[in-house]
């Protein structure tokens, strides 16, 4: 181990949440979705509340990009995320996600009794996927909503339950609104946040220097460290990058809960590039589990990528492995969260186990304001090459 020093994006292209353009001829973007028994990568860890990231690193006194970064490409290394070139090479390429943040939360009420709304996708027939949270931003355990449950927002709208998003789930909801829901966000919305953020901050905080594309429920955030400085060091480098748009909803699954399907779009040029990199021998390192989840969904089975656009349900683990996908960039995730089985999809199982070990030790800090990890493939590191 080592120590080192506001605009929405239209719905164009995409189809209903039970068809996927190119699903066939791309082979798989159903693969592992909720038609399949999901059972979850045991972690096995507990997460200290102290660890868990309170504030923006701006407010401890740094930048984006000088918080912690775990890399393991064989070793362990600890350094910080601006000197994340030291452990890429001429050739490789990262994969961005271009979708921003859009203030997703609104208070509410029902039946006079107060409430949050996170507003997580919206479909193509004008409703909305919804998750309902107390006041103080904790699951709403101790209530059973039903069809047509009523909700009253801001500007005297008004939502109505449809249906559950998931078979058998209660979590999440199909909600019908009375009013443009974009205006309401961009009216009465604030950033989605959980209890182990005390303090609101603006929307600024939840940006990425990649996001371009309004319609993500939550921000991107393992993109989050980059700076203007770095991708230009990054490119300087020799590093290429490439964006795909995934828009992401909200990311507080309850414990073995699969990911819900989401939007993604892999464009064609993103497509040759990785198709190019790979032929020459480079490594694709994807900046989050949004933009891993849809490059594996526009592969094929013999890992070549194509352009595709629509939804994905794929769920990524031990038992569908990444294709095309060599590292990935991250933040720690919770115990229980489904990101860790598209961490073992990626890394292995092993490397994933001895860099959480790792970060728990060393007291890395959790969530969209902590520190970040590098995790390579076993035989994809530059150790390997």
């Amino acid at each position: 181990m080592k120590v080192e020093g506001r605009r929405f994006r239209e719905s164009g292209r995409a189809g209903s949440p039970d068809r996927h353009v190119d699903s066939g001829r791309i082979g798989g973007a159903r693969e592992g979705g909720p038609g399949r028994v999901y059972r979850p990568f045991d972690a096995n860890f507990v997460l200290p509340e102290r660890l868990n990231a309170t504030a923006p690193p701006e407010a401890r006194g740094l930048s984006r990009d000088d918080v912690r970064l775990l890399v393991a490409d064989g070793g362990l290394t600890h350094t910080r995320f601006h000197r994340l070139p030291e452990h890429l090479a001429p050739g490789d390429v990262l994969v961005v996600n271009n979708s921003a943040m859009v203030t997703a939360a609104v208070e509410g009420e029902v039946a006079g009794a107060p409430v949050v709304v996170h507003f997580s996708t919206w479909l193509d027939d004008g409703t909305w996927v919804i998750e309902l949270r107390t006041k103080d931003r904790l699951p709403l355990a101790d209530r059973s909503f039903e069809p047509g449950d009523a909700v009253d927002l801001p500007g005297d709208a008004r939502m109505t339950l449809r249906a559950p998003w998931l078979p058998g789930g209660r979590r999440l909801w199909i909600a019908e609104v009375s009013t443009d829901v974009r205006a309401l966000l961009w009216q009465y919305g604030n950033p989605i946040t959980y209890a182990y953020v005390p303090e609101r901050w603006l929307p600024t905080y939840y940006s990425t220097v990649f996001g371009r594309e309004r319609g993500s429920a939550e921000m991107p955030s393992a993109a989050r460290p980059f700076t203007h400085e770095l991708v230009l060091d990054l490119v300087a480098s020799g590093v290429w990058l490439a964006p795909i748009t995934l828009h992401t909803g909200v990311s507080s699954p309850e414990a073995g809960e699969p990911p819900s399907p989401e939007r993604f779009d892999v464009p064609a040029a993103t497509a040759h590039l990785v198709n190019d990199a790979r032929a020459a021998g480079g490594r694709i390192v994807a900046v989050g589990t949004t933009v891993t989840r849809a490059l594996e969904s526009a592969t094929a089975p013999d890992g070549f990528v194509h352009a595709a656009s629509g939804w994905t349900d794929l769920v990524l683990g031990p038992a569908r492995p990444a294709r095309v996908v060599d590292g990935l960039i991250t933040g720690w995730h919770a115990p229980g969260a489904s990101h860790l089985d598209l961490l073992v999809a990626v890394a292995g199982e092993d490397t994933v186990r001895r860099a959480y070990a790792e970060a728990l030790d060393a007291g890395y800090l959790w969530h969209e304001f902590g520190d970040s990890a590098l995790l390579f493939a076993p035989d994809r590191t530059l150790r390997s090459r």
